[in-house]
C-alpha cells in the first residue's frame, strides 16, 4: 500500500507526464533528423517512402502511447487536486464546527464562574451551576477525545483488545448501555432477529460504532427515536442492520456519508451538532475488524438503514481474524508483569 501511494503521488505522476512529453518531442525530432540525413546522404537512389516507412510507423505508435500517458497523468493530477480541494472545504467546515463547539461550553463555564465569583449565589443555585458546568466540561472532553480518536485512526495507533464474543449478548449489552447513556425511553430501540454466532470484536471500538450510529439516528429524527436493530447471519457473515425512521439521505449524500468531516445539512434540522467524524470512525473501525459497512435510503423522509457485515469466527477470513487475536495477545503480554501467555477464550 505504501509503495502504491508513492507511485501514484501527484508529483511522481506530473514528473512522469513531463518525461513522456519530452520523450515524445525527442522522438519526433529524432525521426525528422533521421529522415533528413537519409535524404541528404542517399538522395534519389532509394524511394523516400521505403526509407521512412518503418520508422514512421514506430514513431506514430510510440507517439500515441506517450500522448495517452500524458493525458492519463494530467487526468490523475486533476482528480487528485479536485479531491484535495473538496477535502480542504470539508476541513474548513470541520475547523469552524470545532471552534464553535469549543467556544460555546467555554463561554458557558466562564459565565457561571464569573457569576459565582462576583455574587452571593444561594446554595441550591450553586449546585445547579456546578451541574451545568460539569455537563459543559463533558462536552469539551468528548470533543477532545474525538480529535484524539481521529489522530489514532489516521496513524494506525489503535489499542488492540480483540476477543471472541457472542454477538447477540454483546449487542444487547451495548444497546442497554446506550439507552442509559442517552437516557432513551422504553421502546426507542428494538432488537429483532436472533443469532448464535461468535465474532472477533474489540468491545470498546464496537461501542464507538454503536454509539455513533445511535447518536446519528437521534440527531436526524424529527420525532421520537424509533430505531430497529436487526440481527441475522449468512454462511460466513454476521449482519447488523440499524433501521431508523429519520429524515433519510439523498443518493448524492449516500456516496459521501462515510467521508471524513462530511455532514448532512437539512433545513428542518438546522442545529445538529457534531464534527462530521462519527461515520468515518464507524467505517474505519469496521474495516479494521475485517468487515464492511454500507448505507441505504430511499430518499428524504424515508429513513436510513446502516448495514454492518462482520466475519463469523472460524468461518471466514480466518487468517486475518487470527492476526487480530495475535495482536491482542502481544499487547496483553506487554501489560502482564509475569509475561505468561494469556488465552483468549470466548466471552459468552
Amino acid at each position: 500500500m505504501r509503495v502504491r501511494s508513492v507511485i501514484f503521488h501527484p508529483v511522481i505522476i506530473f514528473v512522469s507526464a513531463q518525461l513522456a512529453w519530452i520523450s515524445l518531442v525527442g522522438l519526433w525530432i529524432y525521426w525528422y533528423i533521421s529522415n533528413y540525413i537519409i535524404f541528404q546522404t542517399v538522395g534519389d537512389r532509394i524511394s523516400p517512402q521505403l526509407a521512412s516507412k518503418s520508422i514512421n510507423v514506430f514513431s506514430l505508435v510510440v507517439g500515441l502511447v506517450l500522448l495517452a500517458a500524458i493525458l492519463v497523468g494530467i487526468y490523475l493530477i486533476f482528480i487528485y487536486l479536485n479531491r484535495q480541494q473538496n477535502l480542504n472545504k470539508l476541513y474548513d467546515n470541520f475547523i469552524a464546527n470545532v471552534t464553535h463547539e469549543l467556544k460555546s461550553p467555554l463561554a458557558s463555564i466562564q459565565l457561571y464562574l464569573d457569576t459565582l465569583n462576583l455574587r452571593q449565589v444561594p446554595p441550591d443555585q450553586q449546585q445547579k451551576f456546578i451541574s451545568l458546568m460539569l455537563k459543559d466540561t463533558q462536552r469539551l472532553n468528548n470533543l477532545i477525545n474525538s480529535i484524539l480518536k481521529l489522530s489514532a485512526l489516521e496513524q494506525k495507533k489503535i489499542a488492540h483488545d480483540f476477543h471472541v464474543h457472542a454477538v447477540e449478548k454483546l449487542t444487547t449489552n451495548l444497546i442497554d448501555e446506550a439507552i442509559e447513556q442517552y437516557k432513551l425511553p422504553p421502546g426507542a430501540i428494538t432488537i429483532t432477529g436472533s443469532v448464535s454466532c461468535y465474532c472477533v470484536i474489540d468491545r470498546n471500538a464496537f461501542k464507538i460504532v454503536f454509539d455513533n450510529l445511535i447518536d446519528n439516528a437521534i440527531k436526524y429524527s424529527q420525532n421520537e427515536l424509533k430505531l430497529v436493530i436487526h440481527l441475522k447471519t449468512t454462511a460466513k457473515k454476521c449482519i447488523f442492520e440499524f433501521i431508523d425512521q429519520g429524515i433519510g439521505i439523498q443518493p448524492k449524500g449516500q456516496k459521501k456519508i462515510f467521508n471524513k468531516f462530511y455532514r448532512i445539512n437539512h433545513s428542518n434540522i438546522p442545529n445538529v451538532k457534531g464534527t462530521g467524524l462519527g461515520l468515518y470512525w464507524v467505517r474505519e473501525i469496521i474495516r479494521y475488524h475485517g468487515g464492511k459497512v454500507t448505507v441505504f435510503s430511499d430518499g428524504l423522509y424515508c429513513g436510513t438503514t446502516f448495514r454492518i457485515e462482520l466475519p463469523i469466527y472460524q468461518m471466514a477470513k480466518r487468517r486475518y481474524i487470527n492476526y487480530l487475536l495475535r495482536l491482542t495477545r502481544k499487547s496483553e503480554r506487554k501489560d502482564t508483569v509475569s509475561g505468561n501467555e494469556i488465552e483468549l477464550t470466548p466471552k459468552i
